[in-house]
């Protein structure tokens, strides 16, 4: 059984909802080797970031940077995992108001420090809400699980 982390930063019920589609695209019915987790950033440490076997990362933009709760989870997590976890599979999406290009320079060179592989470009998800930012999500989150469970990643 391999095991998915997914930290996501929560603050609002569109940025929930997001995580929550994350989740489902992971949960999909056709997956059994996959066994997920969801936690808001405070609430996930060293301790669950060892355990996993890839993770997502989902973050808002904020002045052109990572969510605050974010930047702690990475600082609490990094000295403790670097060593264990190089390798990691790892996916990104972003809840942006801009651009989400600051957002994504600064995750990407922390994922790069850790050594963890990128396993696709950052999903972006831009401008004014829209309903098929859930759809998106849930398809990144069934994409890495499927990957997972079939040892690609």
């Amino acid at each position: 059984m391999k095991n998915l982390l997914i930290v996501a930063n929560m603050p609002s019920a569109n940025t929930a909802t997001l995580a929550n589609a994350v989740l489902r695209g992971a949960n999909h019915k056709d997956l059994d080797g996959v066994e997920t987790l969801l936690l808001a950033p405070l609430d996930a440490g060293p301790e669950h970031v060892l355990k996993a076997d890839g993770i997502i990362i989902g973050t808002t933009e904020n002045f052109a940077y990572m969510s605050g709760l974010i930047e702690d989870f990475f600082k609490r997590i990094y000295y403790p995992c670097l060593e264990e976890k190089q390798g990691m599979p790892c996916a990104l999406y972003i809840r942006e108001g801009t651009d989400g290009t600051g957002t994504r320079i600064a995750v990407e060179k922390i994922i790069t420090g850790l050594a963890w592989k990128t396993i696709n470009a950052p999903l972006i998800l831009k401008g004014e809400y829209q309903s098929g930012f859930g759809s998106e999500c849930k398809e990144l989150g069934t994409m890495v699980a499927a990957g997972l469970e079939a040892g690609i990643f």
